[in-house]
């Protein structure tokens, strides 16, 4: 092989190091559900007879029966590593126990429930997290979760059922996963398990059925499951296709927001987006006061998006105003991070307002150019 071969196959520094990190964790499979009660615990614990019967070291961390018989059954002749006891406001609580997992370092466990929040005073304070202690010690994990417990999908599952998730895990538990498996079932098949107690006891089937499990919502649940997987298993095998379209279409995105209950679900419309486009993702708070000069709830709510927007990797920019109007912080900063989409939210604003203050849009659109804006919905009020 000549030089200029060797150095057009040759791996830059950066992928070489990648790969060695990759090569120092353990591998990484999830099964992901649209709701409760698919079936991804049972085809966990199939896989694992199965992987046992070709002589993989394998051992099941927990798992979430929920009383099902068909799925406890499966847990005989699986070895069970104890669940550790936990203490908390004089009660007693069973959970995972990554120290006994660790030592006993199997090639492969099985943990349920990857969205689990640990009891407070446990060493962290999710289960992903845990998970990811072990991988780092080289042992193979098999997991579960549904849909709904994904974070950029927050607003979009509430839209929805109108249930606010509160267990959530960051959409980039996802993507590192080595392989992401969809457990799918119709609306009509989860239906009847809900009806003959395979799912929850029977004084929670009725009140289920009338409000999370009704068919429009498993429905809706069901396409987004498998939007997530095909999206995920096209990011899997083209990344590096994906990579270089971005760099070469050098797409930037902008989220604007203020101090309102849409805050929240506009970064994560910016980042499905991002995502998506495989772009940076900026998120703009333009502030008229330094930040230690507002209000303590002001400040509590600045550093839940911060710590959100950092979940999603974005850049978080708080911009003072200095006298600028608002439209003008935004084309300030779109045309200094060469911003190619901008998202806003919603103006409450009426029509005769606009027209005697001025529209936010057209006064972006007026300063900018080649820029794309996005007017993203106000949530519903209940």
């Amino acid at each position: 092989m000549s030089s200029k071969d060797f150095s057009f196959h040759r791996k830059s520094p950066e992928e070489l190091l990648a790969q060695i990190e990759k090569l120092k964790r353990g591998k990484l499979k999830i099964y992901i559900g649209s709701a409760p009660g698919v079936g991804k615990t049972y085809r966990m614990l199939t896989e694992a007879h199965e992987l046992q019967q070709e002589g993989i070291d394998i051992v099941i961390g927990l798992a979430e029966t929920h009383g099902r018989k068909e799925t406890a059954a499966l847990l005989n002749n699986l070895e069970m590593i104890p669940l550790k006891e936990i203490h908390y406001k004089e009660n007693t609580y069973m959970d995972l126990d990554v120290e006994a997992i660790i030592a006993r370092n199997p090639e492969v466990v099985v943990i349920d429930e990857l969205a689990h929040s640990n009891v407070p005073g446990s060493e962290t304070d999710k289960r992903y997290r845990d998970i990811e202690r072990i991988l780092q010690a080289r042992i193979n994990v098999i997991t579960a979760v549904n849909v709904q417990h994904l974070e950029s999908l927050h607003d979009v599952v509430h839209d929805i059922t109108g249930v606010s998730v509160r267990e959530r895990i960051p959409d980039s538990v996802i993507d590192a996963a080595d392989e992401v498996i969809l457990i799918d079932v119709t609306a009509e098949t989860l239906q009847k398990r809900l009806r003959d107690g395979k799912i929850y006891q029977p004084e929670r089937i009725e009140q289920s059925l009338e409000n999370f499990f009704t068919t429009k919502n498993l429905s809706a649940l069901r396409e987004i499951a498998l939007r997530e997987v095909a999206d995920d298993v096209d990011d899997k095998s083209d990344k590096k296709a994906a990579q270089l379209r971005a760099a070469m279409m050098n797409e930037k995105i902008l989220v604007c927001i203020k101090n309102d209950a849409n805050a929240e679900k506009l970064i994560r419309r910016g980042y499905r987006i991002a995502d998506r486009l495989r772009s940076e993702l900026y998120i703009l708070m333009a502030i008229d006061k330094e930040l230690e000069e507002l209000p303590t709830h002001i400040q509590e709510s600045y550093a839940e998006w911060r710590d959100l927007a950092q979940q999603f990797g974005a850049h978080f920019l708080l911009e003072p105003m200095k006298e600028r109007k608002i439209p003008q912080v935004i084309t300030d900063v779109a045309n200094k991070k060469q911003i190619t989409q901008i998202i806003l939210g919603q103006s409450i604003k009426s029509r005769v307002e606009e027209i005697a203050k001025g529209s936010i849009v057209n006064a972006i659109m007026r300063q900018t150019d080649g820029v794309d804006i996005h007017i993203v919905a106000n949530s519903r009020k209940n």
